[in-house]
């Protein structure tokens, strides 16, 4: 016998912006349904760096991010967990003087936004920040920015909306969906139908499916973001670190371990991918470079993902264009951990009031050129 649930809203993924889309639609005082075919804060939410910066965003994102710090200043309240979020300072590595040229620039374009930038060069960089090897000139840092664990962050969000009365229904894929008057009906197999006023899309990479169901294509494609962990060593940075023009990105845990990012796995089939042996290996070599203590050190594991990125690597927020009451919150291009849980405020605003505080307009699902659209 099929179960059938009706409520006010039903959201589609179970990810950082889903959970906290949930959470907050609940305090709220809608009715929240949240579906997720694996476990909730599984895929991209929760194998990420746990990178929780503002800095070097793009500047359409900033107002969002700036808003995303003040609620990672409220886990304990939010979630009744600190997940391991610590605003250590995030450091951005010029390796070059025209890198350190571009981190002065970004501090002088993002300069209404608060975010503090300094930036540290020459022999007060060496003082300040001596673990560092060679290769790096200077840097920009953020003070406030941190880090976080993933693994304990987004599953907590939906293990607090389910706390404040949402139905949180893990290892349940979606089968289908479809409009049926002012309903969204969402199947899943034979055995639950969920019907809806509103409809949240934050399905990762997978929220093409959805969006497609309501003839709204997209150029999303998935990525693979390369990931490795040594043993634990002896303390030697405290801020999160990350390298103009991209390439790596590193941080060491409490326990002393080095967790570094840099290069791309390889896809196995459209939901599942492998870290790239090649790759690790670039990736220990370059970083080595940037924090010499960990030439000698043994890698325990490597890891990926897949995320969804769109061709301007902004991602898409906002309203439906072909269909009332559907919002669409994905495509965040492998930076959508620190800015999601701001996101999931915005989708709850967007279903209470129609709008969101926060502007929107540079992440509209249909700023893409026709021909830029294939499908996946």
């Amino acid at each position: 016998m099929r179960e059938i649930l009706d409520c006010d809203v039903a959201v589609v993924g179970g990810g950082i912006v889903g959970g906290s889309a949930a959470l907050f639609l609940r305090r709220m005082g809608f009715s929240v349904t949240l579906l997720e075919r694996d476990w909730c804060g599984a895929k991209a939410s929760g194998v990420n760096f746990g990178g929780v910066r503002r800095q070097g965003r793009p500047l359409e994102q900033l107002p969002l991010s700036q808003r995303a710090h003040a609620i990672w200043g409220r886990l304990p309240e939010l979630l009744g967990t600190d997940a391991e979020y610590v605003r250590s300072g995030h450091l951005k590595l010029a390796r070059s003087e025209a890198d350190l040229q571009s981190l002065i620039a970004y501090r002088e374009r993002s300069a209404g936004f608060g975010l503090g930038l300094e930036i540290v060069a020459g022999d007060e960089f060496r003082r300040r920040f001596p673990a560092l090897g060679d290769r790096a000139v200077g840097g920009s840092l953020c003070p406030e920015d941190g880090h976080a664990n993933p693994r304990l962050v987004s599953p907590a969000f939906a293990r607090a909306a389910a706390a404040a009365g949402a139905v949180v229904r893990e290892q349940t894929p979606l089968d289908r969906v479809e409009r049926d008057g002012d309903r969204f009906v969402l199947l899943s197999g034979e055995a639950l139908e969920v019907r809806s006023r509103f409809l949240l899309n934050t399905a990762g990479a997978w929220s093409h499916r959805v969006a497609d169901s309501f003839s709204e294509p997209v150029p999303l494609v998935s990525l693979h973001p390369n990931m490795a962990v040594t043993e634990p060593l002896p303390r030697f940075l405290d801020v999160n670190i990350g390298v103009e023009g991209g390439g790596v990105y590193g941080r060491q845990a409490p326990r002393g371990n080095m967790v570094v990012g840099g290069g791309r796995g390889f896809a196995l089939d459209a939901d599942r991918a492998r870290p790239q042996r090649d790759a690790v290996l670039t990736l220990m070599r370059d970083a080595a470079e940037l924090f010499p203590q960990i030439r000698h050190a043994h890698v325990i594991r490597c890891w990926t993902g897949v995320e969804g990125y769109t061709p301007d690597r902004n991602p898409i927020i906002g309203p439906s264009r072909t269909t009332p009451n559907l919002f669409h919150a994905f495509g965040f291009s492998g930076a959508g951990f620190q800015i999601g849980p701001a996101v999931g405020e915005a989708l709850a605003e967007l279903v209470r009031d129609g709008r969101s505080s926060a502007p929107l307009d540079a992440f509209r699902i249909d700023r893409f050129p026709p021909d830029t659209i294939t499908t996946p």
